[in-house]
């Protein structure tokens, strides 16, 4: 498999613009990952950080249900792998869990987060509300922007993780 990714035009519209942004850095953080074995994909980071590439992507599939599905369309969606109990659970991997499975998931999470990201406008406000801040409601625009800053962010883990897992490096 090979990813393709798209810079967003310079002369975009915003929504365009930002979209265009939160799908490179989705398949930036698919690139990261291609080619590896399932165990690969579970190689941790150093001792004693559970930070690995299928652990990344497992977290990324919750912020995505996170933020569009329970603060953007308020639709009920709880975790998929942490809980209470086990906040850090998408990172608790082991030898069961597989890239396809987390894959699919993490796929699964953007197509409705598109969906529902489809039925707002950059400005309107969501039906749910964050934890941050001061526990309000969030505009579609914000969550873009902090979804963009959010893979950025983990982009970068990915890239060393990858580069610790075979020497590669600039995907």
């Amino acid at each position: 498999m090979t990813t393709q990714r798209r810079i967003p035009a310079a002369d975009a519209d915003e929504r365009t613009m930002l979209e265009g942004w939160l799908e490179y850095h989705r398949r930036t953080l698919a690139v990261k990952c291609e080619d590896l074995t399932d165990a690969q994909l579970r190689t941790t980071a150093v001792e004693p950080s559970e930070l690995s590439l299928m652990g990344l992507v497992r977290h990324m599939a919750e912020v995505e249900r996170i933020w569009f599905r329970t603060v953007l369309a308020d639709d009920g969606a709880g975790p998929i792998w942490f809980s209470d109990e086990d906040p850090d659970g998408e990172f608790h991997l082991s030898e069961t869990d597989t890239w396809q499975e987390a894959y699919t998931t993490w796929q699964s999470e953007i197509e409705a987060a598109r969906r529902h990201a489809a039925g707002f406008g950059l400005s309107d406000l969501s039906k749910g509300v964050t934890r941050l801040g001061d526990g309000g409601p969030v505009s579609l625009r914000w969550i873009y922007t902090h979804m963009i800053e959010e893979y950025a962010r983990h982009n970068g883990h990915a890239d060393l993780l990858r580069e610790r897992i075979d020497g590669a490096t600039g995907h």
